[in-house]
């Protein structure tokens, strides 16, 4: 799964992210047949946004899209989801969601499951080091981001 290309993408948002002085986290939204439907990256420090996390960015940059572009579709993201992510892709009837890594954070992944959602983690190490380096480098951002 670390060759799919919504994989490949959630990382290349990550790191555009993490080049941009924000949050490394990328994601990508993939239409049960395979197409990468929208794609990006956390912006809460770019844009000072409370809510413009990875996921939230790649369902916002999938356009409106009828319901069933969504059923059985797979969100790629390259850290554990946030519960309100967590929600959306609930709300979205995503049916799976493959993760980087959930060592850094570890989000709704339970819930998921509970849901009937398939949760795949990659425990992906490109995925650990990008989420280490932010929150040993810029822990005050990090700590803001989870409500420490």
């Amino acid at each position: 799964m670390e060759t799919d290309p919504g994989f490949i993408a959630a990382l290349e948002e990550a790191k555009t992210g993490a080049a941009e002085g924000g949050v490394p986290i990328g994601a990508a939204l993939v239409s049960k047949d395979g197409k990468i439907l929208g794609r990006g990256h956390n912006m809460r420090v770019q844009k000072g946004s409370a809510t413009l996390h990875a996921e939230m960015s790649a369902l916002e940059n999938s356009g409106r899209l009828p319901a069933s572009a969504y059923e059985g579709a797979t969100m790629y993201t390259t850290l554990s989801p946030c519960d309100m992510c967590t929600g959306a892709c609930i709300l979205y009837k995503v049916k799976r969601v493959v993760i980087g890594e959930n060592k850094n954070f570890m989000g709704g992944e339970e819930y998921l499951l509970n849901r009937g959602k398939e949760v795949v983690v990659l425990d992906n190490e490109e995925c650990k080091q990008l989420m280490e380096k932010f929150i040993k480098e810029k822990p005050e951002l990090w700590n803001e981001d989870i409500a420490v």
